[in-house]
């Protein structure tokens, strides 16, 4: 059985006439953690977005599992798959967005109990148990009765990352996860992802924490104006770059 979770064939993404991704190739297997990296407007956030059909591509093939994201082929045309195939492809990844997306009437508990009581249908008492244990598994067991604002930012962003993994997803995608909190609070919003990363869970992770992408991720992306630049293990690219763009890029960017 293949251990190759996420192929990614000549990825192309346009906004009118600015064409935003390039040809993107990217081969992804079970319980890699990479990170992509890169100044902001080369790509990233919108390559994870098409991943999961938050944005609609013009070119090239995504396959998840084995299945072709999105699209299908209808002879010589390729046409977009029905909503109801889209929004079961889409449940086999989670997201974690730079903004919590929490409800602010719901608990937190609630917050997360809420897509598996509508989309997975399971009970609440059921939907109870499965949130109560990713609350714990991301620190918040004792928080689970307080609302989005009666808590700190990173513990929002925990809460989402909980509510997105109880989903149970094959897939992972973080985009620029800590970039809305304090700098006192990335770290343990950091600390979750890296417990996550060390019990396999398959993770893309749109970041600009370069230490954090060194010391957590399998593999790096560096990608630059809608194509990727440089890809490798993270110990070789951020020691020993071999693009001058790379190189450039690291020396204005946090890693040091």
């Amino acid at each position: 059985m293949s251990n190759v979770l996420l192929e990614i064939s000549d990825l192309r993404k346009r906004y009118g006439t600015l064409e935003v991704l390039k040809g993107i190739d990217c081969t992804m297997h079970k319980g890699d953690v990479i990170s992509i990296i890169g100044s902001s407007g080369s790509g990233k956030t919108t390559m994870l977005r098409c991943i999961n059909m938050l944005e609609e591509f013009q070119g090239g093939q995504i396959r998840l599992a084995g299945e072709e994201i999105g699209y299908e082929q209808n002879g010589a045309k390729r046409v977009r798959k029905g909503e109801k195939e889209i929004a079961r492809q889409r449940a086999m990844t989670g997201m974690a967005f730079q903004q919590f997306n929490l409800f602010p009437h719901l608990t937190a508990l609630q917050n997360v109990m809420l897509g598996l009581i509508k989309v997975k249908k399971m009970s609440r008492d059921e939907a109870g148990i499965i949130g109560e244990k990713w609350l714990d598994r991301v620190g918040l067991a004792t928080r689970g009765g307080h609302y989005p604002g009666q808590l700190s930012g990173g513990q929002q962003q925990r809460v989402a990352i909980a509510r997105a993994i109880a989903m149970a997803p094959q897939l992972m995608l973080f985009d620029e996860v800590t970039s809305a909190l304090d700098p006192e609070l990335v770290g343990e919003v950091l600390q979750v992802i890296k417990g996550l990363a060390a019990d396999g869970m398959s993770m893309l992770l749109v970041t600009h924490e370069m230490r954090f992408a060194y010391e957590v991720s399998s593999r790096v992306i560096f990608m630059n104006q809608g194509v990727i630049c440089e890809e490798g293990d993270p110990k070789e690219m951020f020691v020993r770059p071999k693009t001058e763009r790379l190189a450039e890029f690291l020396k204005t960017s946090s890693f040091n």
